[in-house]
């Protein structure tokens, strides 16, 4: 039996879309910035700091504020720490109103109804948080609970091969019939590799192959994921 497993953050949904809800609440004059490249740079800054926030090396607190203030000094706009704060604050209102596109949303339904595949998610982040974006998503509809891992809840990261271990054995699964669809190649594609399954680099930001990090297979539209999907069950 087949199994694809997912990441959430700009996987299943594009974040972007809560990022800018957010940048453009505060700061509604500034359309002259890319908000790609704004959010882009974010994402950069995250990484940076994530494993230093999972062991207490830094607080979340420390990790948001760093985040936005170094993306945000990146174009030109200086903020504090509260500032930071607040930007994080109307962040997660807006995550908590995230929605599938009608395409992700047909894709699930499709996956879910065949007899011979299983369906689950990985992802990284604080178990409360992480949990408020399965539900905000609606993702039970198709991938039961007991099929979503929080690094958070599990005390275990990607791109960790343990994480995918504990999925494997939750799951009852063998390696060579696991793919996991991700956007990051440090977290998603290295930790896939790790663990012996199929890599898929759902690459909705274009973002050039990284040497060593280089996957299984490569999509850049939430349509091109669908047409893949269907070639590999």
């Amino acid at each position: 039996m087949k199994a694809f497993l997912f990441d959430v953050d700009d996987t299943l949904y594009d974040q972007v879309q809560p990022f800018a809800r957010t940048f453009y609440r505060l700061y509604p004059e500034r359309k002259d910035i890319d908000i790609h490249k704004l959010f882009a740079r974010s994402r950069v800054y995250s990484d940076e700091v994530f494993e230093d926030s999972c062991t207490g090396k830094i607080t979340m607190e420390e990790m948001y504020i760093y985040r936005v203030q170094k993306a945000l000094a990146d174009f030109g706009i200086a903020i504090s720490d509260e500032q930071a704060l607040v930007f994080q604050k109307y962040y997660e209102e807006y995550q908590g109103k995230i929605e599938l596109s009608e395409q992700i949303q047909t894709m699930l339904q499709t996956l879910s109804a065949k007899e011979n595949i299983q369906l689950g998610v990985i992802t990284n982040g604080p178990n409360e948080h992480q949990w408020d974006k399965v539900r905000a998503l609606d993702l039970q509809r198709w991938i039961p609970e007991e099929h979503v891992f929080v690094s958070g809840e599990i005390g275990i990261n990607k791109p960790q091969k343990e994480i995918f271990a504990y999925a494997e054995k939750r799951m009852n699964l063998a390696a060579e019939d696991a793919y996991f669809i991700g956007d990051s190649p440090e977290t998603d594609i290295a930790g896939a590799k790790n663990a012996g399954w199929h890599s898929i680099w759902f690459n909705r930001r274009r973002k050039p192959t990284i040497v060593g990090l280089e996957p299984e297979h490569m999509v850049m539209s939430e349509e091109a994921l669908a047409v893949l999907l269907k070639t590999l069950y």
